[in-house]
């Protein structure tokens, strides 16, 4: 059974006990947390595809920490004319554990 939920304007493929790396939820750590945009729902009865949500279907999730993306290293430059600025991004994560799908 998994299922595929939208929150931080991307689509995740959840399944219970996978870890996902969501865009930044405001829950601290150990909270749980409910996603109820529910894309697409597959289970032994079969497929249900949204429109553009699953009536009633949410996914339970737990909250495991925050963490960081990879560095993104950004270089501005002008030739000739002596102009350089350098700077960096890191995109920070909240780090979820599937608990249940309810359908």
């Amino acid at each position: 059974m998994y299922a595929i939920v939208e929150t931080g304007g991307k689509q995740y493929r959840a399944e219970v006990g996978k870890v996902l790396d969501v865009e930044l939820l405001d829950a601290g750590e150990g909270d749980g947390v409910e996603f109820d945009r529910v894309l697409l729902l597959t289970d032994e009865s079969g497929t249900r595809v949204g429109t553009p949500t699953v009536e009633g279907a949410r996914v339970k999730a737990q909250v495991m920490g925050t963490v960081k993306g990879p560095k993104v290293r950004i270089y501005k430059m002008r030739r000739r004319k002596g102009y350089r600025k350098q700077a960096g991004h890191r995109q920070g994560y909240s780090r979820v554990k599937v608990t249940a799908i309810e359908a």
